[in-house]
């Protein structure tokens, strides 16, 4: 028996690989089917199933094109109505991989077709349970995504249901591999470990702990964060179907001299700057919002654009195809192209660029004291909850595009996060929207704690 978890930092996301006697089954696939059809190959290994947690709302699955370059039968469980070829299996059917079996154990409440796969060893043991985003590592899916008509209520009484009859009655010592790791959005506050037990969870996760079912569902539905534009988009799209993950390789990656990407951006495309936020504020094509790939990329991309904006696309040379790849996993398919040789060639032909103001802790501090800059907090409400420069507006990063507006436009904003990479985000954002006066702290609160400690304010108090 053979199991390997296969990570992306960038969704917080794990899929998982799994096999025995050269079958091989995946679990929540991404978009590009690449890499677990070269694993099963290494390893002498054909793919039997592709089984699917859930309809998810945060990623493309890949289960469709895995299936069909591999032959593997898709597989949801109960209540799943998927509008494509696919195995609907029974709650609590055994299906075999080599000399093993996993065991469709229906779990709703994150969604109403939500399943998790029980792993049962050679000997017939109960080893592993891969929940999905039923039960995280310290925390439970949020009942708030794709409910239908369901309210979120409703769905965490299925999901109290499911976790105290088949979840906490499961042997302390089987492992718990979730859907998600810590800086995932279907929870609330998932763990950073990105494994755990049974027995681990029932100590120390909040929601396994034995409360009245009212509790539970008071607990699960409060203090929910908002919730992606895209996450809906995606949802349909894993029920419905999507186009080939190389039909969109083809029509995305294409390279753009200068004179193609000024003429498409004059029709309406937006400039997508994915380089280093500190590279990107020393020169970038007007109108362009950074968003760097080092960094929760996806998340960021669908939380402040529209997944049907045209987009057009500047990276560092030879990271054309990964922004693609990476769009293209949370349903964002509309790329025009990419700026040729990038800003590189931009530069080369003398073209006009715009600049941002960077600063660091200590150097801000004059441009504060005397006036120059307000203030701009774009971290989450609990980042805020502990501390922040003494007199900054807050407006979190994930719904600035629905507020900044509130913000005056003839103010010159210094705008700061944890470390400067969502500041940088936020500042291209108001620039792109005719904010002319925007600066950044580079190393953000971080580094103004270091360098200037008196300008941040302790907080008691939730905000």
């Amino acid at each position: 028996m053979f199991i390997q978890q296969i990570y992306t930092n960038c969704l917080a996301h794990a899929a998982y690989y799994i096999e025995s006697g050269n079958e091989a089954a995946v679990i929540d696939p991404l978009r590009d089917p690449a890499p677990y059809i070269k694993l099963a190959k290494e390893r002498g290994a054909s793919i039997k199933y592709v089984l699917e947690t859930h309809f998810h709302a945060d990623f493309v699955s890949g289960h469709i094109d895995l299936a069909n370059k591999t032959g593997a039968s898709i597989v949801f469980g109960p209540n799943a109505t998927p509008a494509y070829k696919a195995y609907i299996a029974e709650d609590g059917e055994m299906l075999h991989i080599g000399h093993i079996k996993l065991q469709v154990v229906h779990t709703p409440g994150h969604t109403v077709e939500s399943t998790c796969y029980l792993l049962y060893t050679e000997e017939g043991v109960k080893n592993a349970i891969f929940t999905g985003d039923t039960l995280f590592v310290g925390d439970v899916g949020r009942p708030d995504l794709l409910s239908g008509n369901l309210p979120k209520e409703a769905l965490a009484e299925m999901l109290y249901h499911s976790l105290e009859d088949k979840i906490k009655t499961l042997p302390d010592d089987v492992i718990v591999y979730p859907g998600h790791g810590a800086g995932s959005a279907c929870g609330k506050n998932i763990g950073k470990d990105s494994y755990s037990t049974i027995g681990i969870q029932k100590a120390t996760n909040y929601a396994l702990r034995s409360v009245s079912k009212e509790a539970f569902i008071t607990a699960v539905t409060s203090d929910l964060p908002s919730i992606a534009g895209y996450f809906f988009k995606d949802a349909v799209i894993n029920r419905t179907g999507y186009k080939s993950f190389d039909e969109v390789l083809e029509t995305n990656l294409k390279p753009l001299q200068a004179s193609q990407f000024l003429e498409l951006q004059k029709q309406g495309a937006l400039v997508l700057d994915t380089r280093d936020p500190m590279t990107f504020a020393a020169g970038f094509i007007k109108g362009a919002v950074n968003i760097g790939l080092k960094g929760e990329f996806a998340v960021w991309v669908g939380t402040l654009i529209d997944a049907d904006t045209p987009l057009l696309l500047v990276t560092d040379t030879g990271k054309e195809m990964e922004a693609i790849e990476r769009l293209a996993r949370i349903g964002f398919e509309n790329v025009k192209g990419y700026l040729d040789g990038g800003m590189k060639t931009w530069f080369i032909g003398k073209r006009a660029y715009e600049t941002i103001l960077t600063l660091d802790g200590s150097n801000c501090e004059e441009l504060i004291a005397n006036g120059d800059y307000s203030l701009l907090d774009v971290r989450n409400r609990l980042e805020v909850a502990k501390n922040r420069m003494t007199g900054s507006m807050h407006i979190p990063l994930n719904i600035l595009n629905k507020q900044f507006n509130t913000l005056d436009k003839n103010t010159k904003w210094l705008v700061y996060c944890a470390g400067g990479y969502r500041s940088m985000i936020a500042a291209s954002y108001l620039r792109a929207n005719d904010f002319h006066f925007v600066a950044s702290i580079e190393g953000g609160i971080k580094d103004v704690m270091t360098l200037a400690p008196h300008l941040v304010e302790e907080v008691d108090e939730e905000r």
